[in-house]
């Protein structure tokens, strides 16, 4: 897309986010019996809120904690020449070992398919977990490989020359998703 980008849709209000991670946290939690062995691992940058508002979720929901992790995945993607010339590496940060954890890789965004390819890469260098789990808040399709998110909170039909924005009042000051195509 090379001109500017214009709105064309609002997809989820900031209310509806929030029922929107209430419903996953509580299918986290069912298909996994409980925070017990639990981690969620934020891709950054906004699988990193995603996941806090999970965590939040969960612990009002059973009142116990569930760590958080965060990754970044810079190195790891197949498009790193392509996305600057000195791509800015971020601190990888988690709680505790992963083995024998069930982790529940958290992302904004599921689309082609690369960003979870290249976390599960980066989740490899710090050992292997007991089982790894995908939730996404949105799940647009045009998927280029064979991944599914475990949890999704919202499918959404876009174009494939479309941009589905995610924003989170940690990141962009409010919380709401839409569609924006090009002008």
């Amino acid at each position: 897309m090379s001109g500017g980008l214009k709105l064309k849709k609002n997809v989820l209000s900031a209310q509806q986010m929030a029922r929107i991670l209430r419903r996953m946290a509580g299918e986290i939690l069912e298909r996994n019996g409980g925070v017990e062995g639990l981690m969620l691992v934020g891709i950054r940058t906004r699988g990193v809120p995603m996941a806090e508002g999970l965590a939040a979720e969960i612990e009002r929901s059973e009142g116990q904690k569930v760590p958080i992790g965060v990754l970044d995945i810079t190195l790891y993607r197949d498009d790193l020449s392509v996305i600057a010339p000195q791509p800015v590496v971020k601190e990888t940060r988690l709680p505790g070992p992963v083995e024998d954890q069930t982790l529940v890789l958290c992302d904004d965004v599921l689309y082609t398919g690369r960003t979870i390819r290249a976390a599960l890469d980066a989740l490899t260098d710090y050992g292997r977990p007991r089982a790894v789990q995908l939730a996404v808040l949105v799940d647009r399709g045009h998927r280029e490989l064979p991944i599914q998110a475990d949890f999704v909170g919202r499918k959404i039909a876009s174009a494939a020359d479309e941009l589905v924005e995610v924003r989170f009042v940690d990141t962009d000051g409010e919380d709401k998703v839409t569609i924006m195509e090009p002008e």
